[in-house]
């Protein structure tokens, strides 16, 4: 798997996910072997390039393995700058975002809105493609409805405008994330470009993306939600379509792996955001390996200091309740 002159590693792959792939996870996600790994959306706005938020996202500084940023908008001069300023910010791959279904993001025409507009798909793929001197990557769904699919339309002018690989999420945008990911429409797409595809959508184990490889004829799988409170999901993945025995933590191994993450949050958001942000990853985290008694899981979202959370999450580990852990 290649994407434009970069060989990766292996082909699964993290999801670019609003709020969830900040710089702590995707290097954590890295060091569990994720053969690619990729920012959360960046808006091309003009006037946000220096919001705080948006230079935050934007932090490639130190971070391993090839450097991915995910751009959303729907100017094409306006999405060809922010390509330009992120490549100038350390970027090797640029991702445009054309599968986003949250209403926010439709609404103002851009994310998956823009798969009802194949004539803008083109002038952003074309502007966004000339200002860069890197591959640059494009993520869809496979239509706006079930009745009107086009992927395959997208494809081609994706294929004609340089793009150099294509992540499909085997959804609608009206489908959100609800029913079950299809993955006809990227076997379809599959058999008609020359460009790498990668398969999103419901891969949550090893046998999941063996079957999607197998079926689609795909080059490589993309991991989202799989991936919460689980980065150890790409090492097991990528073991067993290898051919090797895939990676088991043991429990301690497993707190000693969260507490890292949450002093990552930490030392990158600052502590007083840092506790706020790294609550939704302890309840992924507590979500696969057991449940926790109500009061243990109030006092983690009430804590607003960083030792006591610390303290509290490592307390959880004697307090889930004995059930087979959600892999």
């Amino acid at each position: 798997m290649k994407i434009g002159p970069h060989p990766l590693p292996n082909n699964v792959i993290l999801a670019p996910m609003a709020g969830i792939t900040d710089k702590p996870f995707r290097q954590l996600c890295n060091e569990f072997g994720a053969g690619l790994v990729v920012s959360e959306m960046l808006i091309s706005n003009t006037t946000l390039q220096n919001h705080p938020r948006t230079l935050k996202k934007a932090d490639l500084s130190a971070e391993a393995g090839l450097r991915s940023v995910q751009i959303l908008g729907a100017d094409p001069a306006q999405m060809a700058a922010a390509a330009r300023l992120n490549q100038q910010r350390g970027a090797q791959i640029i991702d445009i975002n054309m599968g986003c279904p949250a209403k926010k993001v439709c609404s103002t025409a851009a994310g998956s809105a823009l798969l009802r507009d194949e004539a803008l798909v083109a002038r952003i793929l074309d502007a966004v493609v000339a200002a860069v001197e890197i591959p640059v990557t494009l993520k869809i769904r496979t239509g706006w409805d079930p009745q009107n699919r086009n992927a395959l339309q997208i494809a081609r002018i994706a294929e004609q405008s340089g793009i150099q690989a294509l992540t499909i999420h085997g959804r609608s945008r009206a489908c959100k994330f609800e029913g079950h990911a299809e993955y006809e429409t990227i076997k379809s797409v599959k058999q008609i470009t020359t460009i790498p595809i990668i398969a999103n959508g419901d891969i949550d184990s090893a046998e999941k993306a063996k079957q999607v490889l197998d079926y689609t004829g795909a080059d490589a799988v993309m991991i989202g939600r799989a991936a919460q409170g689980r980065p150890w999901i790409f090492g097991e993945i990528s073991a067993t379509l290898q051919g090797s025995a895939p990676i088991r933590l043991s429990l301690t191994e497993i707190k000693t792996v969260v507490a890292r993450h949450l002093e990552n949050l930490y030392s990158f958001y600052g502590k007083d955001t840092g506790v706020r942000i790294a609550r939704k990853h302890i309840g992924w985290y507590f979500d696969r390996l057991g449940a926790l008694p109500a009061a243990q899981k109030a006092a983690i979202n009430r804590a607003q200091d960083t030792k006591l959370q610390l303290n509290l999450v490592d307390a959880s580990f004697n307090l889930i309740s004995p059930r087979a852990p959600r892999w």
